[in-house]
């Protein structure tokens, strides 16, 4: 017998190996898990129909949370896999990037979907949800489930598998179909009733509710740039014949295959970097200054920096700023809600100020840049890099706020260039399964932390919510306002960061929150094949949250 125990102090004993969903009826203010998407068991979130084993503490996960909402939309993503393969034959639906609150679909065979198609989708995933069927979580033995992936022409999911090596295979199971468990989905269909499948370009958006936005859908925002981003990439991914991990793991077993592969995703970024410098060059005329701005480990500091090679080969003259010298001192820096200081917003930098020596600069004067110093929370506005704007020179000003023209309000528009820069993953771990530009992201940001901050990843995770929190606020709904964005995502760096993030995520211990994200980030980055760190050029971006860059930051 086991020990449960629930947040109210209530202690259970049950017997080993019964299901969770069995002991759901003891959550406060749940019925009978009805509203549970998952369960957090001692720090790890599962699905409700996952043995207990071990004496837990039991948590519930509505579907309302931060975490139940990833839920909820890895499970539509499910159910729509699911209708697809009751409607068509084989594996007809390729799961694209997110666009805004939905996912983008196209088919396989790259025919365009035909509208009478995609209602008849949404027909088939309202009958599933209408007939309310358990999606159950199991395992398989690891030959069953490859032979089962094969026979099912799950063709990407059976390569995933060739970089496994445990005896068995956790899956889920809806309708006699078995899909690889790649995290915790809802306990059944029913639950699934919010969602809306749309036309768009050469395929369709499964659109589905904001976090804590209930059953609400809202009105789709388009994001035209950015979809044409990630469409040229996906492109280029079909093109080279590396659109999901399980080719990507075929070529590292081929140690020059991976080196020439490594070779040519940094010979296409370079070349869109070097397309952007032409259109920067194009208005030299009137622009002055180029701001860059992303989202937290998108890798502006080394775009940045290649920009401004590719702009020096065209004869200007950048000149860097970082508006991270802007910040205000601390004593006098905004509090977010939790009194703390809120570096994120736009108040935490002197507006004023920064208009100021950009006037000056434009105008020919002299200026002396501000240093921050984020030891002691203050500014000063001497001793820092005395410049001069010349005949051919540009400014290059980078940090998260550069696409808000309330940033510059005093500079005229003509004379700005904003560029948008994102990590816009393109690779899929299967054909319905992606890879979540957050995570690699995060990833990223992890390493780096630990690498040149001393950062546990612990630390990191539980920081990640404040951050994208952030990001959605100050960064995000700038993005249309670009004049052009760059994808600094290379395909094959999960594989590389693998190697610096696996022990850094097997040091987060069980009693640590950020436990359940560990986890599943470890059985994420299990589906790569490692690719050695020595590969990875000098000037790569990558080498700015790994190390040895040649840029010096």
């Amino acid at each position: 017998m086991l020990n449960i125990t629930f947040p109210n102090n209530k202690t259970v004993s049950c017997e080993f190996g019964a299901k969770i969903e069995t002991l759901a009826g003891y959550f406060e203010e749940q019925e009978a898990g009805s509203k549970l998407a998952a369960v957090r068991m001692n720090n790890e979130i599962l699905p409700l129909s996952a043995p207990l084993e071990v004496n837990a503490y039991l948590e519930p996960v509505p579907l309302a949370s931060a975490e139940g909402t990833v839920i909820y939309r890895r499970s539509l993503a499910f159910l729509l896999a699911l209708a697809a393969r009751t409607l068509f034959s084989g594996e007809r639906l390729s799961i694209g990037h997110s666009l805004g609150r939905s996912y983008y679909y196209t088919f396989a065979d790259g025919k365009i979907p035909a509208a009478q198609e995609i209602e008849d989708l949404k027909k088939g995933m309202n009958v599933l949800v209408k007939e309310n069927l358990p999606i159950e979580f199991h395992y398989c033995a690891y030959t069953e489930a490859v032979e089962l992936f094969t026979n099912n022409k799950q063709h990407e999911t059976s390569l995933l598998l060739e970089e496994w090596s445990r005896s068995k295979v956790p899956v889920n199971e809806c309708n006699g179909w078995t899909d690889l468990y790649i995290g915790p989905l809802v306990p059944k269909t029913g639950l699934l009733t919010a969602f809306d499948l749309m036309q768009y370009q050469d395929g369709f958006l499964l659109r589905f509710p904001g976090t804590g936005r209930g059953s609400e859908i809202g009105a789709f925002e388009d994001n035209p740039m950015i979809f044409s981003v990630y469409h040229e990439y996906k492109e280029w991914g079909r093109r080279v014949g590396v659109n999901a991990v399980g080719r990507l793991n075929k070529l590292v077993t081929a140690r020059s295959a991976i080196k020439d592969y490594i070779g040519i995703a940094e010979a296409f970024q370079a070349k869109k970097l070097a397309e952007i410098a032409d259109t920067i060059y194009a208005h030299r005329d009137s622009v002055k200054a180029v701001f860059i701005a992303g989202p937290s480990s998108s890798g502006k500091t080394t775009t940045a920096k290649r920009l401004s090679i590719q702009l020096k080969v065209l004869g200007i003259d950048p000149i860097a700023i970082s508006l991270d010298d802007y910040y205000v001192n601390t004593d006098t820096t905004p509090r977010d809600e939790k009194g703390q200081p809120d570096f994120e917003c736009l108040e935490a930098l002197d507006v004023p100020y920064l208009n100021e020596q950009l006037l000056a600069l434009f105008k020919g004067e002299e200026i002396t840049l501000p240093v921050y110093d984020f030891k002691t929370g203050r500014r000063r506005e001497t001793g820092g890099r005395t410049i001069r704007m010349r005949e051919k020179s540009m400014l290059l000003v980078e940090g998260i706020h550069g696409l808000n023209d309330a940033l510059t309000p005093l500079v005229d528009k003509n004379a700005k260039f904003k560029l948008y820069v994102s990590a816009l993953t393109q690779i899929n771990l299967d054909g319905h399964n992606r890879v979540p530009t957050s995570d690699n992201r995060l990833i990223r940001r992890m390493v780096r932390d630990y690498q040149f901050r001393g950062t546990g990843a612990a630390k990191t995770i539980r920081m990640w919510n404040n951050v994208q929190r952030g990001e959605k606020k100050h960064i995000f709904p700038f993005q249309n306002s670009a004049d052009a964005a760059f994808n600094s995502a290379l395909d094959y760096e999960l594989a590389v960061l693998k190697v610096y993030a696996d022990p850094l995520l097997r040091s987060v211990k069980p009693s640590d929150r950020g436990y359940a994200e560990a986890v599943r980030l470890l059985a994420f980055l299990e589906n790569f094949a490692p690719i050695p760190p020595q590969y990875v050029p000098g000037q790569s971006i990558l080498r700015e949250f790994i190390g040895e860059s040649e840029f010096k930051y």
